[in-house]
């Protein structure tokens, strides 16, 4: 299979010269990170060919910027963490959409249902410092957007193909016909994988397979309006190499609606406003996808599902020629319900419910927000401009259980069972940017946000004292945020720095006793910390340039006088590349620092600290042949040296029949790949 890949991608890349003969400038090789342009913000392009290896996931192609790392449990569907944090304190928007998942273990974060290919463009914003794109977003926000502009008449579209070691195969494909007031969109995204091995030829439960589907169809009277219908759907399966279950069905259904309409002329400058659904079907068992489940079993799979629905409205006001003011209003609902039982086909016992699919769902929990929030830019002079946001949001969640599950054999009374609670929490920020002269941009801004424990915080964990940790407080962040840009000429550098303090953090600790049994809980702790990323690219020649990137982050449970867990080691990234704007030839190495602070059985709710870890450095080597404006053909080797080794945040690796049980889910071994784009 593997190699067909390969020979389909050369073929279709060298078809490609039927579209055009000229060769010109294409994407040059995204190596070390995506470098930031703005301040606190980094935008970059997904489907621009990079190393490591093209991303499968949100997740993947995130930990590809400084200050992100990614909780490994299998070969998909890491947690993403920005500068230590994790889980909600990250508000990740997928076209505006807010989606949650609805397994109890984080099998299925927000960026499991992320295509990177099938986005046109993705956007970190650091930290507190914006209010326009929902609540909580303590470490920061991520947009994974598609275009919106209104294009020429006809048909433009592309296509890709990548094969990789361990049976890794990708294949992408979109299109857009477009009249002079609509357009028609469509794409598709598959993504296979078998079991990997680490470095040391051991082999890694991570198979995985992973399909989307989505269309839109818009009417665009003008360059300036814009409506337009969404749909989309996708699925996948995924072994876990942490845990004693896999990911059989990964289901989403969305439907969305938009309207945009910009330049309006008068005061109320520009209008948007959206709506969207969207259902996870998430199934979790422990036969289908690995040797020794017994499917017969009361607990042979798990059905989850979440059903989420929101919208927002927003408008921008030009108050005065360096005035602008954008108000609005967003909602978002969401009711999360389960189901478990024997496999498919099997009948019901004594102890046993039988088959799970004939089962009723039985709602858990129903979470419901309503926010409003301004965001002003004004121009002081010239050369420097303030931003400032507020927002106020009114949270609700409602305990629907009876009884909390203990353990696979132990159930309790549910203390906080049909309570309601509801808190109205603020969030604000301001921003200085200086323009300091031509190319360097200097700022300093103060956000403080307040975020309501999420789903994770307070089903899927007891309180110290009781088995509900529905009373959970929120946690209010104050953080300060500093840094500068530059770009122009040979030279591209960013610095960014932050200092947060943390009230009430949602801390959760595993294997805490009690009674006979080991329970995870949700503790309330204060907490800091601190950090920064750097990132520089400079062009030694007219060919050949230089990139590298450094990050690092430090946090204290203030509370307990010990390390906050969780937090990723320092890491550095050095690139040299050479691009003739025919030919291209780079490589990558990655170093990462011992982390020897540690917070054992403490973490966020993606994970918890295991030990402390070794340092460990991975050499990656890539090239690229520009085969013409249409098409172009690159290829690369990841983890040239095979190192063995395993980030430190990664999950513990759990006894799977068949495989050996690792510390930690070891990272992949050496990892060849090809991948052909062609554009039309």
């Amino acid at each position: 299979m593997k190699q067909k890949m390969i020979v389909a991608a050369v073929l279709m890349a060298m078809t490609g010269a039927t579209y055009a003969a000229e060769t010109t400038t294409m994407d040059e090789v995204v190596v070390t990170a995506p470098q930031s342009t703005q301040p606190l913000t980094v935008k970059t392009d997904p489907k621009k060919p990079r190393q490591p290896v093209p991303a499968h996931d949100g997740a993947d192609y995130l930990k590809t910027i400084p200050g992100f790392s990614v909780i490994r449990k299998g070969g998909t569907d890491g947690d993403p963490v920005l500068r230590g944090m994790a889980g909600s304190r990250l508000n990740i928007l997928l076209d505006g959409e807010q989606i949650l998942g609805g397994c109890g273990g984080r099998m299925d974060p927000p960026t499991a249902y992320v295509f990177p290919s099938s986005y046109d463009s993705i956007t970190v914003l650091k930290g507190p410092q914006t209010v326009i794109h929902g609540a909580g977003n303590s470490a920061g926000t991520v947009l994974f957007e598609r275009s919106t502009k209104r294009d020429e008449a006809g048909l433009s579209g592309s296509v890709s193909l990548m094969a990789g070691s361990f049976g890794r195969n990708d294949e992408a494909v979109n299109a857009k016909v477009s009249s002079d007031s609509a357009y028609l969109y469509a794409g598709m995204t598959r993504s296979q994988a078998d079991d990997y091995k680490d470095g040391n030829g051991v082999a890694v439960h991570s198979a995985y397979n992973r399909w989307s589907a989505n269309a839109a169809m818009g009417w665009t009277p003008s360059d300036d309006t814009r409506l337009e219908l969404t749909v989309a759907k996708s699925d996948g399966k995924a072994a876990y190499a942490d845990r004693s279950v896999d990911g059989s069905k990964f289901a989403r259904d969305n439907v969305g609606l938009k309207l945009d309409k910009q330049h309006m002329g008068g005061v109320l400058d520009s209008i948007e406003a959206q709506v969207y659904y969207n259902y996870i079907d998430h199934v979790m068992d422990s036969y289908s996808l690995r040797a020794g489940g017994n499917p017969a079993s009361a607990m042979a799979a798990m059905n989850p599902d979440r059903k989420t629905t929101g919208g927002h409205f927003a408008g921008t006001l030009n108050l005065a020629e360096v005035s602008q003011l954008k108000l609005g209003v967003d909602t978002q609902s969401n009711v999360h319900t389960g189901r478990s039982g024997a496999a498919p086909g099997y009948p019901a016992g004594m102890m046993n419910p039988g088959d799970y699919t004939l089962l009723p769902r039985v709602k858990d929990a129903e979470f419901k927000n309503v926010g409003v929030f301004g965001e002003l830019h004004q121009d002081v002079s010239d050369a420097s401009r303030v931003i400032v946001g507020l927002r106020a949001d009114s949270w609700q969640a409602t305990d629907a259980r009876s009884m909390v599950m203990r353990s696979m054999m132990t159930s309790v009374m549910n203390p906080t069972a049909n309570k309601t609670r509801k808190e109205t929490l603020t969030s604000g920020f301001a921003r200085y940017e200086l323009d300091v002269n031509e190319g360097y941009t200097a700022y300093v801004g103060l956000g403080q946000t307040s975020r309501a424990p999420d789903y994770w915080e307070l089903f899927s964990s007891e309180s110290m004292t009781t088995a509900s940790a529905f009373n959970t407080k929120p946690e209010k962040t104050t953080q300060l945020d500093v840094g500068m840009n530059h770009r122009g000429g040979a030279l591209s550098a960013s610095v960014s720095a932050f200092y947060s303090k943390i009230t009430d953090f949602n801390l959760i600790q595993s294997n805490v006793a009690k009674g006979m049994d080991l329970v995870k809980v949700t503790r309330n702790v204060d907490a800091s910390t601190y950090g920064a990323e750097a990132g520089v690219v400079y062009q030694l020649t007219e060919y050949i340039k230089v990139d590298g990137s450094l990050a690092y982050v430090h946090g204290n449970n203030d509370t307990d006088g010990t390390a906050l867990g969780q937090m990723s080691p320092l890491e550095a990234r050095m690139g040299l590349n050479y691009d003739n704007k025919m030919w291209s030839f780079g490589g990558l190495v990655r170093g990462v620092a011992a982390q020897d602070r540690v917070a054992v059985n403490q973490g966020n709710i993606a994970g918890q600290d295991i030990a402390a870890s070794k340092g460990f450095a991975v050499l990656s080597l890539n090239g690229g042949w520009r085969i013409n404006k249409a098409a172009q053909l690159t290829a690369g080797v990841d983890n040239l040296l095979n190192k063995m080794y395993a980030e430190h945040i990664s999950r513990a690796g759990a006894m799977v029949s068949g495989f050996t049980q690792t510390t930690r889910v070891n990272e992949v071994g050496r990892n060849l790949w090809v991948k052909a784009n062609v554009d039309f």
